[in-house]
């Protein structure tokens, strides 16, 4: 199935979306952690993406709290239960990697909860940046940690000092 994308900026940079017929399959930052395989082949399309960049920019402008897109990220079944739990995260609040790994019933599961968020190809959407360390520290993200601190402080989370740390 081919894969439309655009790439187009936002106010945390350039953001580049792709999609199916079976809807939003990624959303990746200027730099990723974990790049998209097959990107190659992918097609530019703006107008098959025009309602993600829509509601990203919208939220990103202060505008939406919730989307309301398909979304159709490929992944393991576990990490389809993480992302899926990940939409659940309200706008504005955090959870650590332990509380996320306890939601989904895998209790000792923390570090495959880490893996599979940092894994997530559909950043902002599904909120792997609402995620923290247990300590309060804003441990890895994809889009890096400027990133992840201006979402938050953009959901009115408070970001400085030692949460950087560790």
């Amino acid at each position: 199935m081919t894969l439309y994308y655009d790439r187009f900026d936002s106010p945390i940079g350039p953001l580049t979306v792709a999609v199916d017929d079976n809807g939003v399959r990624h959303i990746l930052f200027a730099e990723n952690r974990h790049d998209a395989k097959g990107r190659e082949q992918w097609q530019r399309d703006p107008d098959a993406v025009a309602e993600p960049r829509r509601q990203l920019l919208e939220y990103l402008r202060g505008e939406r709290r919730q989307f309301d897109l398909i979304l159709a990220p490929a992944g393991t079944d576990f990490q389809l239960d993480v992302w899926q739990m990940l939409a659940r995260i309200p706008f504005g609040a955090t959870w650590s990697y332990r509380e996320l790994a306890e939601r989904i019933g895998r209790p000792t599961a923390t570090r495959a909860v880490g893996a599979a968020n940092g894994r997530n190809p559909l950043p902002i959407v599904l909120p792997c940046h609402r995620v923290i360390g247990n300590n309060g520290a804003l441990t890895g993200f994809g889009g890096g940690l400027a990133t992840k601190a201006a979402l938050l402080r953009l959901e009115g989370i408070e970001v400085e000092g030692d949460l950087f740390a560790g």
